[in-house]
């Protein structure tokens, strides 16, 4: 079968055709392409900000009060009150332009219920004291806020335990230095590797206080 259409043919590039010009008194190739011109590049729009309510408990302390000043600087809504570990602290402190209201451990229920209706997105970060852990994570999770702890201490599988029957989302990460993690990891293999070897002996940790002039151990 004859066909009249002439051969196809594929471009492998634009077509470029040469056009005569002078350079120095000389004639110079000059090229003209048929390409369509590439379309501008908008530039993308900046990424909106976010921000959200955010509760922070134990801001007497120097965790505290550090992430509630970093959450400041970032644009977060601060939620202007939080609640202490120790019962007679009622003050009020400023973060960044945000006056806190400070509350004792016996007003942190009315405290909380009030925030969670009031800021129904709320994300709470602990930085109280040892003896609140529990506590505490049983009222976020009993009114279904999510939340960071923080503070080290408490019954950590109580902890995990509240967390998983209430199906509420958490972030448990105490503060602990370097050396506190290496020592659990190496008593954990001690365990495993000479069970019974430290039987009898009874362990205590104390806790040294590096800043006596500030707030520090002062929840």
């Amino acid at each position: 079968m004859l066909s009249m259409r002439p051969p196809s043919t594929t471009l492998s590039r634009p077509l470029i055709w040469p056009r005569r010009g002078r350079l120095g008194g000389a004639a110079a190739p000059q090229y003209v392409s048929a390409a369509a011109p590439a379309p501008a590049l908008e530039p993308a729009a900046p990424p909106e900000s976010v921000s959200f309510p955010i509760l922070v408990n134990g801001c007497t302390g120097n965790m505290g009060l550090s992430v509630a000043e970093a959450a400041a600087l970032r644009g977060l809504h601060l939620v202007p009150v939080s609640f202490s570990s120790r019962e007679k602290v009622e003050k009020t402190i400023q973060v960044g332009q945000t006056d806190i209201q400070i509350y004792g451990p016996s007003k942190r229920e009315d405290v909380v219920s009030s925030i969670a209706d009031e800021f129904p997105d709320v994300i709470v970060v602990d930085y109280t004291g040892p003896n609140s852990v529990n506590s505490n994570a049983e009222l976020y999770c009993k009114l279904g806020l999510p939340f960071v702890m923080g503070t080290t201490g408490g019954n950590k599988h109580l902890l995990y335990k509240s967390v998983q029957d209430s199906k509420n989302y958490a972030l448990i990460s105490p503060q602990m230095g370097k050396q506190v993690v290496a020592f659990v990891a190496a008593m954990k293999i001690m365990a495993e590797q000479f069970p019974g070897a430290f039987s009898g002996y009874h362990l205590e940790v104390l806790q040294s206080i590096v800043w006596p002039e500030t707030l520090n151990a002062k929840f």
